[in-house]
């Protein structure tokens, strides 16, 4: 499912109309893409985002099989609710 048919379901399942649903989805990732910025985790039921950290490495430039320094970063993991899982479980 990409964001258009997300809002397209949020609209639907809320009874607006799909230019409410949308500010309400984008709202939604907004604050949560704020909150992970600032280094907060976020919370649902749907699960919890948060931060990872890698460290720096050594790599190899697979084309030329060149050794390359890969600086440190920051990424967004997503770890499922129990709930989630369950369901998912169930098929």
């Amino acid at each position: 499912m990409n964001q258009a048919e997300l809002i397209t379901r949020v609209a639907k399942k809320s009874k607006v109309s799909n230019a409410h649903a949308k500010q309400a989805v984008q709202d939604v990732l907004s604050a949560v893409q704020d909150a992970l910025v600032k280094g907060e985790g976020v919370r649902t039921t749907l699960g919890t985002f948060s931060i990872s950290k890698r460290g720096a490495r050594m790599g190899v430039n697979p084309k030329t099989g060149e050794k390359i320094q890969i600086k440190a970063s920051r990424g967004v993991r997503f770890k499922a609710s129990r709930t989630v899982k369950a369901k998912l479980n169930k098929r």
